[in-house]
């Protein structure tokens, strides 16, 4: 059984990488036969693509791009591809060599390039062989990718829309200290991208898209324009970043965390516990999740191991939950964020790298939203006392209403008993008519009548 292994960030001289390794995987050497591989989460965002849009003034637009805007590249395609091999060498033993439905379950948003960014790593994953053939000139076989149409997504794509408390977070965000330092500080970028772009509003939040406009044009070789200067894209670069942070961080990160990444951090936490049920008899191993930049931030933001970094196209977040020699098990994080590089092991802040799994649901608890319809509803002190204001003025007028009306027949009561005459004081009651009174009441626009016996 293949595993990751704990990579570190910074370079080491070549005698102390050897020592680590060696010492690693003498380490896990001891272990892994004491763990069993039990279930594996895999989310990761899309590869390479066409940028989303393109600015004004910017002389690259769509028709310059082969499929248009927001598409996945070639070169997206294959890094999924590589991708899959990956993931298919890490697995060897654990997954079947052939496609098995029972073994992976696929979803993906619904967005051109991450169906296609899903598409090609299960064709890396899952070459087809023996029976799985259906064209001996094509390595390939179709494997289903599950979506929900975008309007209903509530899991893959972030910021979650429909949710009016995060919308009062991102307003407050905006006055926190760090945003209003961060704004004065680059004013004078933010001024220059409005009037070199031609874009009629540009601040901190909007800024990513001409980042992102200007990053993908680099990487297909297309020339900037004179005022994108080296510094000017990595002051863009760290506005950028900032775009992201603010979307789950910055100011009242844990609240945010409810109402955005926790609810996947939920599904995914949901998921590993059932796989550890005593009772369980899933068949199912893998669920693969593919997604975007945003999604993995929403993730690493509600686990709060966010580096205040863009993740890079098709990095890679993965579970993995295991059973020990003693029957408890333990969850494994692990990232790639390097395509020429293996996963390096991450821990849940206050745990282990391998961490209990009764204390990884304990530690992500706080993240998670236990009502996300009743935690995004928002307070109305304002509209509650409109409301309240309304019911007594209108119970005021009920009430002045029913009292005229009451007047009213009060009055034509005693003005009935003035002129009526009693003809015999014997007359039986049964026998005596009513005597009839009519009259208009022009608040009610209608007509009464009141019966005298």
């Amino acid at each position: 059984m293949n595993i990751f292994y704990l990579v570190s960030n910074q370079p080491l001289p070549m005698d102390s990488t050897v020592l680590l390794l060696l010492t690693v995987l003498s380490v896990l050497g001891n272990v892994v036969g004491e763990r069993k591989l039990k279930f594996v989460t895999v989310l990761y965002r899309h590869g390479d693509r066409s940028p989303v849009k393109a600015y004004p003034t910017d002389k690259y637009q769509e028709s310059a791009w082969p499929q248009g805007f927001g598409q996945l590249t070639q070169e997206g395609m294959r890094q999924h591809f590589e991708l899959g091999q990956m993931l298919r060498k890490h697995y060897m033993g654990f997954l079947n060599n052939t496609y098995d439905r029972h073994e992976i379950s696929v979803r993906s948003t619904d967005v051109d390039r991450t169906l296609m960014s899903a598409e090609a790593n299960l064709a890396g994953l899952y070459p087809p062989n023996g029976s799985q053939v259906f064209d001996p000139k094509l390595v390939w076989q179709p494997i289903p990718v599950h979506t929900v149409p975008l309007e209903e997504e509530r899991l893959l794509s972030f910021p979650i829309p429909g949710c009016p408390r995060y919308k009062v977070l991102m307003n407050e965000t905006e006055h926190s200290e760090e945003f209003v330092d961060m704004t004065n500080k680059y004013k004078d970028l933010i001024k220059l991208v409005r009037e070199k772009t031609g874009l009629r509003n540009t601040n901190i939040e909007s800024v990513w898209s001409v980042h992102d406009t200007l990053f993908c044009e680099a990487r297909h070789n297309m020339t900037p324009p004179d005022w994108v200067t080296p510094q000017v894209m990595e002051d863009l670069r760290k506005l950028k970043d900032f775009g992201f942070k603010i979307l789950f961080g910055v100011y009242k990160q844990q609240e945010k965390s409810h109402l955005q990444g926790g609810v996947l951090l939920g599904s995914i936490v949901n998921n590993i516990t059932e796989s550890a049920h005593p009772n369980s008899n899933r068949r199912l191993k893998m669920m693969m999740l593919s997604a975007h930049d945003t999604t993995i931030v929403a993730l690493h933001s509600s686990l709060s191991i966010f580096n205040e970094k863009q993740p890079p196209y098709a990095s890679c977040h993965i579970f993995e939950l295991y059973q020990e020699d003693n029957g408890s098990f333990s969850v494994a994080m692990f990232y790639r964020n390097d395509t020429t590089r293996d996963p390096y092991q991450l821990a849940v802040p206050g745990c282990d790298l391998f961490c209990p799994l009764d204390d990884f649901v304990r530690l992500t608890k706080p993240s998670i939203p236990e009502d996300w319809d009743k935690e995004c509803m928002v307070e109305s002190p304002t509209k509650d006392k409109e409301v309240i204001i309304g019911l007594a003025i209108c119970g005021s007028l009920l009430f002045l209403l029913i009292l005229l009306l009451l007047t009213v027949l009060c009055r034509l009561h005693d003005r009935s008993s003035g002129y009526s005459h009693i003809h015999n004081e014997r007359t039986d009651y049964h026998e005596r008519k009513p005597t009839v009174l009519r009259f208009s009441i022009k608040s009610f626009d209608q007509e009464g009548y009141f019966l005298l016996w």
